[in-house]
């Protein structure tokens, strides 16, 4: 058993809820995510996608590839696998790759991010956008892409992340309650995600405008 498995056992069954909660999320988004967020995370996308298409290493794992308005931009010698809870989105993440031939593109699986049962180091790369807060589990997110990354790898999330003062963090914690029922959690805190000592070994580029998205690279 895999460290994400054992420690999803040790939390309880009580996550699988909060998957299918995700699932039917997105199996009403579908149709509408790109009109809806598309434009909304483009700067964050391409940010992350052009620190991917600067690393070394040709094998990526795309974590929440969502509907693939990422695919198109990688660099053609990148191999790319993409993961996605929501088999809505990933069908038209399959019609995209058909659309556009993009031919580095792999594979498309319907997987727990969490728990993927992909080998040890299979990957030079994973890349994560907008995923870490509606996941169940923002650990185990980061575990399983630790485990998945080859040692020396590169892991990279996108996503929003709270303000820790000023008159943003007002403004995000009154709006946190409307914005869960979208999936979106204004008041995801970093530590969520990378907590005590963890956060010191990542590097947090601001993406602008306002700063709204950070993309967070660390090495494996």
């Amino acid at each position: 058993m895999n460290q994400a498995s054992q420690t999803r056992r040790d939390i309880g069954a009580g996550n699988q809820l909060d998957a299918d909660a995700v699932r039917r999320a997105y199996r009403r988004w579908a149709g509408v995510y790109d009109l809806v967020f598309g434009g909304i995370s483009a700067l964050g996308r391409q940010r992350a996608v052009a620190e991917v298409n600067r690393l070394p290493g040709a094998r990526v794992l795309e974590v929440g590839v969502g509907t693939g308005l990422a695919l198109p931009h990688y660099g053609a010698e990148k191999r790319i696998t993409g993961i996605d809870l929501s088999a809505e989105m990933l069908a038209r993440a399959t019609a995209r790759v058909a659309a556009e031939r993009l031919d580095n593109v792999e594979a498309l699986l319907v997987l727990d991010a969490e728990d993927t049962g992909f080998a040890a180091g299979q990957f030079d790369i994973a890349v994560a956008m907008f995923v870490a807060s509606v996941v169940p589990n923002p650990i185990l997110l980061l575990a399983e892409m630790r485990r998945v990354v080859r040692p020396g790898g590169h892991i990279l999330l996108v996503n929003h992340f709270a303000a820790e003062n000023g008159p943003r963090w007002w403004v995000e914690r009154a709006l946190a309650p409307a914005s869960r029922a979208l999936g979106w959690h204004p008041d995801f805190a970093v530590e969520a995600l990378f907590p005590g000592n963890e956060r010191a070994a990542v590097t947090f580029v601001p993406i602008p405008p306002l700063g709204l998205f950070t993309l967070a690279r660390l090495q494996n």
